[in-house]
């Protein structure tokens, strides 16, 4: 692909239509994704902590993943004006909120960079391994560069880009340093039953078993094998896991636009309209690498 200079003179934002990210994002095994984040992020005391003791998530069943779709969104597809506001609001919204560590009692802020660290790792890699094995096009290389340019993602919410894993094998070093302190808390088993049978309204509990099996099932069985073996729960085999993931991610791109789950998708459309259709999200516009 050429320059962006020379093909428009509007914002391309954060990153840019010439990332990995880019393209990326757009994919619809991202959904699966999220949910896969958030079970891996529950294995961290703190950070599961935080999000039980923070948030009305047994009120607002899927408003974390909509708040963390929204984030992402935004910050891959908004201008720069955008994303600095929206990471602005996030992060005011962490410094004043704290949370007691069930281990030993201590209060902390939950805008340590430990625990920034490790939900930004947790999302982004559950990003990069659902895609992937959904069936997403990407090359070594172009896996590589997402986890680089996610860097700078990461430093919206305030970490230090330079301390943020930018690669497959610096990501591996960061889990292997990090599973000692990792265990599924009492929390973490709230988070588990709640992510496979959310509470929603009467009127929509008859699909809450086709969710279970198909989307909240199936994203633990996506985690990695130690983090299915921390929690203690069986999960799909593998094989058949991934058939399914695939399935899903096919299915979806074949239904019509108003049956998607479109919540994060005006910022896409606003840079398309912002920066012409050669904007478009597609692997067919990956870089090379």
């Amino acid at each position: 692909m050429t320059d962006i200079a020379a093909r428009t003179d509007a914002d391309p934002g954060l990153l840019g239509p010439d990332t990995v990210t880019w393209q990326l994002h757009a994919d619809p095994a991202m959904w699966v994704a999220g949910i896969r984040s958030l079970f891996l992020q529950a294995l961290h005391p703190r950070t599961v902590a935080a999000v039980v003791q923070n948030s009305n998530f047994q009120e607002d069943p899927f408003g974390r993943l909509l708040r963390t779709a929204d984030f992402v969104s935004v910050s891959t597809y908004g201008t720069t004006e955008q994303v600095l506001g929206y990471a602005g609001r996030v992060r005011k919204i962490h410094r004043a909120l704290r949370a007691t560590d069930p281990d030993t009692g201590e209060l902390f802020a939950i805008d340590e960079p430990e625990l920034l660290l490790w939900v930004h790792c947790a999302e982004v890699a559950s990003f990069l391994d659902v895609v992937r094995r959904a069936g997403y096009p990407l090359t070594g290389g172009q896996a590589d560069r997402y986890l680089d340019e996610q860097r700078q993602t990461a430093a919206l919410v305030g970490l230090d880009a330079d301390q943020v894993p930018g690669s497959r094998a610096e990501m591996g070093e960061y889990f292997a340093a990090v599973r000692p302190d990792l265990h599924a808390a009492a929390d973490a088993e709230v988070i588990y039953q709640f992510l496979h049978n959310p509470p929603v309204a009467p009127l929509l509990r008859p699909g809450v078993p086709f969710y279970t099996a198909a989307i909240g099932h199936l994203a633990y069985s996506l985690l990695p094998r130690w983090a299915i073996e921390l929690y203690g729960h069986p999960g799909y085999e593998p094989t058949g896991a991934t058939a399914l993931l695939r399935t899903l991610r096919l299915t979806v791109l074949r239904l019509p636009e108003l049956l998607l789950a479109r919540r994060g998708q005006p910022p896409i459309k606003a840079a398309i309209a912002r920066l012409g259709p050669w904007a478009t999200p597609s692997a067919r516009n990956l870089p090379d690498c």
